[in-house]
């Protein structure tokens, strides 16, 4: 029987559904026919991007001219624009039932998180619309696609002249880093705050990829690569996926591109100096707005001994996220002062490859993915911690140069990759070693008064389960020694350190509390959710910071097994 509840969800989606219908409905109705149809940066040259009606109208089109494109929506921005989803493939419907009944490898795309970025948005479309024409057509007998080309919706709608005024284009304009929250997306997949994050955990949940892509442009230091990507790098994550992504799908990528095109990828990176990590300072880390000093000078965070470092390995970020769900989670960065046309081409050479990957080990991406689900971590010991650890050697990394020009629209300076080369020996810190491990549990036991804490775990696709009746349990609690706010605020956060250790202890579990049962396929996102010396758990997010007043001790208890 279906629930009250589940008929409004499904209501509101079907609602969902018809608005954007009838806001590609006006679009479409301009439209030429599927052979010449073409994107708004293809229309202008590439001197615009798509706005969101381009976008839900391109693949209203492209949906109306061919079987094999499905247009759905998958949540809501900020501001309530419906998000829309492609799915491509051979299904009768563009419902999670019917693509997970496929059988098929589900690979999930998505671009435009941050919305300055805009080459992954035009890409993605003209992707749907090639397949649609007859491209590719042996993808579809092993996958089916899920496409979300403009995932920031609010955002892209916030063209301005100088937003990322550095990168090449587009000249016109393009829209913000952060949604009409003012949230970074791409650090809210463990804390869930805006409802474009949660309207993409719902998707996951539902539909289930094997492979997500996120496809964004990077703007930091000038080295001579088009394009560089990474792969789920927290320690935590299960191995097999983790190896095969790095060491054997993405190198093979980079290989089948420079045979093509001659253009470099490589595994992402920035340089920097001794005392720190490449990319900006400090107090613009987090901004999307610094492209570095100007040309001439060191050069993007290029100081004379440099590093090639790669981001955090927290799950806050995209890849890894979705690597701690036991999926292969990859991220594409567009070098930025490469001009818009080009940086269009390049990521849509790179998408195609990693699809052409996919395509062909399909069958093993899926048996990989199952079999870390089926793995029982039970009394193994996780990461809580790393850091970035050094390469055996110094490997060559090849840096570049770039050139002002103006903006012909805005007056303002960008800049132009020169095609340079210069190989340079340096230091790598491409992947991360743990600092810190912990025992995982056979269960933690959640107080219902945590209902922040409940609510988060079942948005994310933990299962739990209620506890009845009162009972008395081996059990071990965290003793916390010391608490602390980080000084600068995060997200609008300050995020929470606790130091403590686990004592064990004769606790009453009291009727109604929840229980998470650790021998489920999410057990690695649970774990990183509720240890509290996770790096990025929901103690650290400030969800426990009223329970932890006075000197509390940590609320959430867990076995001794």
């Amino acid at each position: 029987m279906v629930s009250k509840l589940s008929k409004l969800s499904m209501l509101s989606k079907l609602g969902a559904i018809v608005l954007l219908s009838l806001t590609a409905a006006a679009v479409r109705a301009q439209q030429p026919g599927l052979e010449s149809l073409q994107t708004r940066a293809e229309r202008t040259r590439f001197v615009e991007t798509s706005r969101y009606d381009d976008a839900v109208g391109f693949l209203a089109a492209v949906d109306a001219a061919s079987p094999l494109v499905h247009l759905t929506t998958f949540g809501y921005s900020f501001e309530g624009r419906a998000l829309p989803l492609a799915v491509v493939g051979k299904v009768p419907a563009p419902t999670a039932e019917a693509v997970r009944a496929s059988g098929k490898l589900r690979v999930y795309i998505q671009a435009n998180v941050h919305a300055g970025e805009v080459e992954g948005k035009e890409a993605t479309l003209a992707l749907v619309r090639d397949v649609a024409r007859g491209s590719h057509a042996e993808w579809l007998d092993s996958m089916v696609l899920l496409v979300a080309p403009v995932f920031n919706a609010d955002g892209n709608e916030r063209v301005n002249l100088t937003n990322r005024e550095r990168e090449n284009g587009p000249v016109a304009g393009a829209g913000t880093r952060n949604n009409a929250q003012g949230l970074n997306i791409n650090r809210d997949y463990i804390k869930l705050e805006t409802p474009e994050a949660r309207s993409q955990a719902m998707l996951l949940n539902d539909f289930d990829p094997h492979v997500m892509l996120d496809l964004h442009a990077t703007n930091g230091s000038y080295h001579a690569y088009h394009l560089t990507y990474e792969t789920p790098n927290n320690p935590a994550a299960y191995t097999g996926i983790v190896e095969l992504a790095r060491r054997q799908w993405l190198p093979a990528v980079a290989d089948a591109v420079r045979a093509e095109t001659g253009w470099e990828l490589r595994a992402y990176g920035n340089t920097g100096g001794p005392g720190g990590f490449g990319g900006p300072p400090p107090d613009r880390a987090d901004t999307g707005d610094w492209d570095g000093p100007p040309p001439g000078g060191a050069g993007g965070g290029q100081a004379t001994e440099r590093r090639w470092t790669t981001v955090e390995d927290l799950p806050r970020y995209s890849h890894n996220y979705w690597g701690l769900r036991n999926r292969f989670g990859i991220l594409g960065e567009t070098y930025s002062y490469l001009p818009f046309a080009e940086r269009v081409a390049v990521c849509s050479r790179f998408v195609e490859a990693v699809l052409d990957y996919a395509h062909a080990n399909a069958a093993a991406l899926q048996r990989l993915t199952a079999e870390a689900d089926a793995k029982n971590l039970v009394g193994q010991r996780l990461s809580l911690r790393s850091r970035p650890k050094r390469s055996d050697e110094q490997v060559e990394i090849l840096m570049g140069e770039v050139e002002p020009e103006v903006n012909p629209y805005s007056g303002r300076v960008m800049l132009r990759r020169k095609d340079v080369r210069k190989p340079e020996l340096m230091w790598a810190y491409e992947t991360f070693e743990s600092t810190e491990q912990e025992r995982v549990p056979s269960a933690y036991y959640v107080p219902a008064g945590l209902a922040q804490v409940v609510e988060r775990l079942r948005a994310h696709g933990v299962r739990l389960e209620r506890v009845s009746g009162e009972r008395k349990l081996p059990l071990e609690r965290f003793a916390v020694e010391t608490t602390a706010l980080a000084e600068r605020e995060f997200e609008k956060h300050r995020e929470r350190t606790a130091t403590g250790r686990y004592e064990a202890v004769e606790a009453t579990v009291a009727d109604g509390a929840w229980r998470v049962d650790m021998r489920q396929p999410l057990a690695r996102l649970a774990f990183h959710l509720l240890e509290p010396r996770s790096g990025d758990s929901l103690l650290a997010w400030n969800f426990l910071d009223g329970a932890l007043k006075d000197g509390a001790e940590y609320p959430i208890l867990r076995t001794r097994d």
